[in-house]
């Protein structure tokens, strides 16, 4: 960063480091609705697709390879449940000969290599490639050859693709971002299986409860209960849409975080790229069909991807026709947009000062860091532009950010997940045939008086990255209690609600919550750290 750019940021940024009796180096916290800690601003950055050793696997250790963004941790920085020794060089993928071609060791994916190829997650293979806990089928079951011609080393060229791992020389933002804040390396999905699920389960925390439109097979992607419900296991599209295609279309019954928000009169929104139907780009895309080709990959996909929305699905909080806030000063409370609105809105918001007090992004489908069709360079380019905003608004002095993905990909991941909620189905092969866990804990359907415990609902799933970044969150922190997706929920209840639980079955019952990685004793610790979208790199950075 230039040095006059660098000044002006720091005067920008000096009213939040002066003290003055009682008033923090933040600023005083702003009036709002009574929250049970400092947070009156919670932002969930929910991207795609990533297991956490697929990032964070060598953590704190990057190659610092030519030509690449170079990381260097600090001194004390503590380590992660990742990849060393024997898991880097006697892998039991590579052990396992039912892997094939596929049966190689972890490797290193460099900065050159973004671009991959989508692995497979659907809910049993991911279960298949768990194997009783051995963790080593992930060739066989989930893995998806890369397509020649393709960098070193070989392994991208078959299955063992699933191997692959960045550093901090690729997910540079990221691992910056763990340096100064806040991350947990015992976090994981709700649920295997993938992205409909992930969403579902990050607000509501329930899987089952899902109906079919009118005509719709989702045989393929629902379990029969046997009150006749159905558990949603697979992606499908919200029934009525405007922009739904799929052969697969649902609606979900049970309660959401945002019903519950907006009886209480909290502010709050889904913030969805490309929600906005009005707009076009710059390729002359418009409505459903707006699309971004990414320069990392090469692919044109999408802006809105509807199964990633989850609040589509649920009568009390769809906007099926992206029906537009009534105003920017709107944006939060309900009106005809419902508290679903597009990306750019957030950024509008926070520019007025706005920022609700629950808020939802999800970066449109080239940003998404969903192999296939987005990398993580562009999801890159995102979060940081994202994190840079915030950091530079009033509102940062009591925003808590969470960086959370809605799945694995397939992603290899060394740790086995606990099994907290257990499932018996023609989709399970966890522990056996049939079978998702030995007897563990059972939570019910959305009608518990009918469904005492719902199938295709095992978990949890795959370990995924979790970061919480806060002037509040324990600075440069590994934390090792066991969260998951819903555990979000949890701290949005106990945080604006008073506790109270969602019911129907919600994972929100069983989840810790996220406050482990918060330190409200202190005071606010953390300054903005202000990254280059492109490179990860510090741009802007008060001293810790």
């Amino acid at each position: 960063m230039r040095k006059k750019t660098a000044r002006s940021l720091a005067l920008a940024l000096a009213g939040l480091l002066i003290q003055q009796g009682s008033v923090s180096a933040f600023g005083p916290t702003p009036p709002g609705s009574s929250t049970a800690t400092p947070i009156k601003h919670l932002v969930v950055i929910f991207p795609e697709n990533i297991s956490f050793d697929h990032y964070f696997a060598t953590y704190p250790v990057a190659a610092n390879l030519a030509d690449e963004p170079p990381f260097y941790a600090q001194p004390g920085t503590p380590t992660v449940n990742g990849l060393s020794g024997a898991l880097l060089t006697n892998n039991p993928n590579f052990l396992n000969s039912a892997n094939g071609s596929g049966a190689i060791n972890p490797f290193r994916l460099d900065r050159s290599q973004a671009a991959t190829a989508d692995q497979d997650h659907s809910y049993k293979p991911e279960q298949e490639a768990f194997d009783n806990g051995l963790m080593d089928l992930f060739p066989l079951s989930v893995g998806v050859a890369g397509t020649p011609p393709f960098p070193p080393p070989s392994g991208v060229t078959t299955q063992g693709l699933t191997e692959g791992y960045y550093d901090g020389n690729t997910v540079t933002a990221l691992w910056n971002y763990a340096q100064r804040f806040a991350m947990s390396d015992n976090s994981y999905d709700t649920v295997f299986g993938p992205s409909t699920p992930g969403a579902l389960s990050l607000v509501a925390g329930q899987t089952n409860g899902a109906v079919p439109m009118t005509g719709s097979n989702v045989s393929s992607v629902t379990v029969t209960n046997t009150d006749s419900s159905l558990t949603l296991v697979g992606d499908a599209d919200p029934t009525g849409d405007v922009c739904s295609t799929s052969s697969h279309q649902v609606s979900m019954t049970g309660p959401n975080i945002g019903e519950v928000l907006t009886a209480a009169n909290i502010t709050w929104g889904w913030f969805h790229g490309g929600f906005n139907l009005s707009l076009a780009n710059p390729n002359g895309t418009t409505g459903c069909g707006r699309t971004t080709t990414s320069a990392v990959t090469g692919v044109t996909e999408n802006d809105y991807i509807q199964h990633h929305e989850p609040f589509q699905f649920y009568a009390s909080t769809q906007n099926l026709t992206h029906a537009r806030p009534t105003s920017i000063a709107n944006i939060g409370k309900t009106d005809a947009a419902n508290h679903q609105y597009d990306s750019d809105d957030f950024f509008a918001a926070l520019k007025a000062n706005n920022l609700p007090s629950v808020s939802f992004i999800k970066p449109p489908g080239f940003e998404e860091g969903h192999a296939g069709y987005s990398d993580p360079l562009d999801e890159q380019t995102f979060i940081v532009t994202v994190l840079n905003a915030i950091q530079q608004s009033p509102q940062w002095n009591s925003t808590a950010v969470v960086i959370a993905w809605d799945d694995s990909d397939g992603w290899y991941d060394h740790q086995m997940s606990p099994i907290l909620n257990q499932s018996a189905s023609s989709f399970d092969a966890l522990t056996g045939t049939g079978m998702c866990g030995t007897g563990e804990a059972s939570l019910p359907g959305v009608n518990p008086t009918t469904l005492p415990h719902a199938q295709g609902r095992c978990g949890f799933g795959p370990r995924l990255p979790f970061l919480v970044i806060s002037p509040y969150s324990r600075p440069n922190f590994v934390d090792h209690t066991l969260t998951n997706q819903s555990s979000v929920i949890r701290f949005v209840e106990d945080n604006w609600l008073g506790g109270t639980r969602l019911g129907g079955g919600s994972f929100d019952a069983i989840s810790n919550s996220i406050t482990s990685m918060m330190d409200f004793d202190h005071g606010p610790q953390n300054f903005p750290l202000i990254l280059s979208p492109s490179t990860g790199e510090p741009e802007f950075s008060f001293p810790f």
